[in-house]
């Protein structure tokens, strides 16, 4: 099934989801279009997309509207249906500026996940950090049976901005990151190119904090942003032993020793399978596939 025809199934069951209301029709469309669909916008004159009239009344943007005191308007994401920890992702809207990124647990892992990102960044508000920038918690509450996590939006630039970032920064996020469990290595846990960004005053922007975790091997995040690297150029088996075979020079600005490394390489490809496994899902296909080729001849060395 091509990806278009997936993302207007999902989107269709998300409507149903969070506009159920039986009031005044109001026209939103498919932006930039439906055989591209990627934003669920109301509607204006210029629009040239797919139109779609959903109800409002009852609806998630007349509870946005409610928890921030104002009329909201909302924008949809329309997301790829085949993800574990899919969720509905919507922006807040009010007065021509985005008020704040909403995300709606609508299962128990999605749920899960949000309340594990409202905890970590309300974590992170009591601290004092340097080099990353996290998004705040405006609100975080339920909605007819649904968890809602209304998130400030962080000042990413535009796409002519986004450039890879720095390797030093990285690491100084990294070092950072570890730092907020005290005593006790924490990671981000999801530290993915597509999670962060330069922002334009030095600092890291990073968002996505739900599979933030405390008491980890130390360098988690950095072998873990290797391998997603890694994966955008190779298959998953021969990034899993790129992942190991590099630990050492990945690791070693943290001062990580060479064998620490290339443990601490292998517990993350081992923790990376179980969550899939928790999750139910293979993006990477089945574990013997990619992740044994590249641990066992490595425990066996150990």
């Amino acid at each position: 099934m091509r990806d278009s025809a997936i993302r207007l199934g999902y989107l269709a069951e998300t409507v149903r989801l969070l506009y159920p209301g039986r009031g005044a029709p109001r026209a939103y469309t498919l932006l930039p279009h439906a055989a591209v669909p990627r934003r669920l916008a109301p509607r204006r004159w210029w629009h040239l997309g797919s139109q779609v009239v959903v109800p409002v009344e009852d609806s998630i943007a007349a509870h946005l509207s409610e928890v921030f005191h104002r009329p909201v308007e909302t924008v949809l994401h329309v997301r790829p249906a085949l993800r574990a920890n899919r969720k509905p992702i919507l922006e807040a809207h009010s007065g021509g500026r985005r008020l704040a990124f909403v995300k709606i647990g609508d299962s128990a892992r999605a749920r899960a996940l949000i309340d594990a990102e409202a905890a970590a960044l309300r974590r992170l508000a009591g601290l004092s950090l340097d080099t990353v920038a996290a998004p705040s918690v405006l609100h975080h509450g339920d909605w007819r049976g649904l968890s809602v996590l209304a998130l400030s939006p962080l000042p990413v630039p535009g796409p002519a901005r986004r450039r890879r970032v720095p390797g030093p920064l990285l690491l100084d996020a990294v070092r950072e990151i570890a730092g907020t469990g005290g005593d006790r290595p924490a990671w981000h846990g999801d530290l993915a190119p597509w999670n962060l960004c330069r922002a334009p005053d030095g600092r890291l922007l990073v968002w996505d904090w739900e599979r933030y975790e405390i008491g980890v091997p130390y360098g988690l995040d950095a072998v873990h942003h290797f391998f997603q690297r890694a994966l955008r150029r190779m298959p998953p088996p021969l990034a899993a032993r790129a992942c190991v075979a590099r630990a050492a020079r990945v690791l070693a600005p943290l001062g990580v020793s060479s064998p620490a490394a290339r443990q601490t390489a292998m517990r993350y490809l081992i923790a990376l399978a179980g969550r899939h496994a928790q999750d139910g899902h293979a993006p990477l296909g089945p574990p013997e596939s990619w992740l044994n080729p590249a641990v066992d001849h490595e425990e066996l060395l150990t």
